[in-house]
């Protein structure tokens, strides 16, 4: 039987994480900030792994950097391995038989549990950087419904400007581009009964997105969390006292 070795008592060793290799702003709720996160982390940037490659699925050639990432990263006492960028669900299979470490590569992979914890006619929708990029291979790989709703956050956006056209990071112009997906995605399909941001720059905006929509979010944040939980066990009293 594989092990991993991942039984922890009295340590709480770190979450790694495999970073695209964007110099972006990077605040709070991001993946790519240390606060964001309540446990540990640790990071390593893939050189050449720009976003525009990630998410067009041109990346075949970065597979044996990703591992390399990943390896660094288990020798510097990561337990787990996430990434920063949602559209790597395509790779879930490929990278993590490769890994050393248990590896989640985007929030994608919350769908299948999200959408069966819903009640009767209730859907998931996503969020996404890219719509006409996120593809039915990206569901499949994460085991989640194709048809699965989506929509992308404009090609002339915020973030885009950002990552990929160097425009100083604005906080107030990404939050009006956020809502209006949400909103556009809502209006499209009445019956969704949460939201899945599939970019790990969005988590910034998951509690206000919940509480103007009414709806829970789920992120890469939330993906993390749930990731470490397993991975770090908690050791419970074996009193007989009632609790």
């Amino acid at each position: 039987m594989k092990g991993y070795g991942l039984t922890q008592n009295d340590r709480h060793p770190p979450l790694g994480i495999i970073m695209l290799d964007a110099a972006i702003h990077r605040p709070p709720g991001d993946v790519g900030h240390s606060a964001s996160w309540p446990f540990d982390v640790i990071f390593k940037i893939v050189p050449g792994a720009s976003a525009r490659k990630i998410v067009g699925g041109d990346d075949a050639d970065l597979m044996d950097a990703f591992v390399k990432a990943g390896d660094e990263l288990h020798a510097e006492g990561a337990i787990g391995l996430a990434t920063s960028c949602g559209f790597l669900a395509a790779r879930q299979r490929e990278l993590s038989a490769r890994m050393k470490l248990p590896l989640a590569t985007s929030s994608l992979l919350q769908l299948p549990i999200v959408e069966r914890c819903l009640s009767a006619g209730r859907r998931a929708g996503v969020v996404t950087y890219d719509a006409k990029a996120l593809t039915e291979r990206h569901f499949v790989a994460a085991g989640a419904d194709p048809g699965t709703p989506r929509v992308g956050l404009p090609p002339d956006g915020a973030l885009r400007a950002h990552i990929e056209g160097d425009r100083p990071y604005d906080r107030e112009w990404l939050r009006r581009d956020v809502f209006a997906a949400v909103q556009a995605l809502l209006s499209g399909h009445p019956n969704i009964g949460a939201i899945v941001f599939e970019c790990t720059n969005l988590p910034p905006f998951s509690a206000e997105v919940s509480r103007e929509f009414g709806l829970p979010v789920y992120d890469v944040i939330t993906l993390g969390r749930w990731f470490y939980s397993g991975l770090t066990q908690t050791a419970y009293s074996q009193s007989f006292g009632m609790g």
